[in-house]
C-alpha cells in the first residue's frame, strides 16, 4: 500500500529548477514532520531537508542551503503534502530523491524514518 506518493522529478540542465511533491493524501501522517533524501548512484543515501507539522521548523543540508526551499501544506482540509523547490541545480543533485515522514525529527538525523515513499529521479545535465 503506497501512503506517499512523489512527483515532479525529471531531467533539467544545470542551473534549472524543478520542483518535487510529496502527498499524504489519506492524511495518514497527520502530526508527523516530513522531508526528503537522496541517493545518488555508488552513493549512501543522505539528507536534504525537513519541514516539521507545526512550528515551520525547516531544516536544509549545507549542500543545498540557499538552493532549495522546503514547504508543508497542511490546512485542515487539504491533503497533507510536503514540497522541495530545487533552484540551481547542479550536477551533483542527480539522485533518485525520497520523501520521508516521522514522528521524531531527530529521526532525520539518523536516516531510520518510519515512512518512505517510492523516489522519483533528477538527472542535471552539464
Amino acid at each position: 500500500q503506497v501512503q506517499l506518493v512523489e512527483s515532479g522529478g525529471g531531467l533539467v540542465q544545470a542551473g534549472g529548477s524543478l520542483r518535487l511533491s510529496c502527498i499524504d493524501s489519506g492524511r495518514t501522517f497527520s502530526g508527523y514532520t516530513m522531508g526528503w533524501f537522496r541517493q545518488a548512484p555508488g552513493r549512501e543515501r543522505e539528507f536534504v531537508a525537513l519541514a516539521s507539522w507545526v512550528g515551520g521548523i525547516t531544516i536544509y543540508a549545507d549542500s543545498v542551503k540557499g538552493r532549495f526551499t522546503i514547504s508543508r501544506d497542511n490546512a485542515k482540509n487539504a491533503k497533507n503534502t510536503v514540497n522541495l523547490q530545487m533552484n540551481s541545480l547542479e550536477p551533483e543533485d542527480t539522485a533518485v530523491y525520497y520523501c520521508a515522514a516521522d514522528r521524531k525529527i531527530a529521526s532525520f538525523s539518523g536516516g531510520e524514518l518510519e515512512v518512505w515513499g517510492q523516489g522519483t529521479l533528477v538527472t542535471v545535465s552539464s
